[in-house]
Parts: C-alpha cells; structure tokens; sequence
C-alpha cells in the first residue's frame, strides 16, 4: 500500500501592492482635474446662506469683487469705472444675461452696490453668490 501524502495544491494569490499605487495616482488625478476644471474662478470666502441654489439663464456672466476691491469680469481685471461698457460688450439682443455676483465676506456693501446699480442700468438680473450653511 502507498501511503503517500498527496500533495497539497498551490494556492492563487493575488499581489495587491501595486493597486495601492495606481489608486494614489487616480487620486492625484482627480484632485488635480477638479482644481484645473473651472479656471475662471477668483478664490473668495463666500458669505454663508441656508438658501438652495438658484435656476440660471443660458448666458452668465461672472464678476467678482476681491478683498483688495479689485473687480473681475470672468477672469479680466476691470476698473470699477468701466464696467458699464465691459458688461455692455457682453449684452446681445434677444439674449438674456445674468451675472452671478462673487463678493469676498470681508467687503463692504457700498461696493457691492456699485455692481447692482450698473446691473440695473443695463437692466440684466443679478444673483448674489453664497456658500452653503455646513
């Protein structure tokens, strides 16, 4: 009789060290993608409101207002002074704007008339950006 011990088979195994470096590099990606997404963006600290977000029309115009009351259209400096006729070039016939207000917390409501008031005169709607409440 043969008594032989049979032989235990291999077992699979999966190497799972280099997932680790293809999930850090997705990561990295992704982080990066998202900062490069919106590149018209001028960083400010947002007021807060509990309100929820507000419906757009098909054309929007961003003007922000930074600390140092320096004021954007999109992402093009402009002089307080003119921005009347840099929100005129925007206008067409027939086609609603809206400007979406981006305002720093720290500055003061005097200037953040100045936008509704030319906002006014070329009778476009203006919507006041906020961040959400956490």
């Amino acid at each position: 009789m043969n008594f032989k011990r049979r032989r235990e088979r291999p077992k699979a195994e999966v190497n799972t060290t280099a997932l680790n470096d293809i999930m850090f590099f997705l990561m990295l990606f992704f982080l990066l993608a998202s900062a490069v997404a919106n590149p018209q963006v001028v960083k400010l600290l947002l007021p807060r409101s509990s309100s929820g977000e507000q419906s757009l029309a098909k054309k929007t115009i961003t003007v922000s207002i930074t600390q140092n009351l320096e004021y954007f259209i999109d992402d093009v400096q402009v002089p307080v002074d003119n921005l009347l006729p840099a929100l005129q070039a925007y206008q067409q016939p027939g086609q609603e704007i809206t400007i979406m207000l981006y305002v720093d917390r720290s500055v003061a409501i005097k200037d953040v008339i100045e936008v509704m008031d030319v906002a006014n005169q070329l009778r476009l709607k203006l919507v006041l950006a906020t961040e959400p409440k956490p």
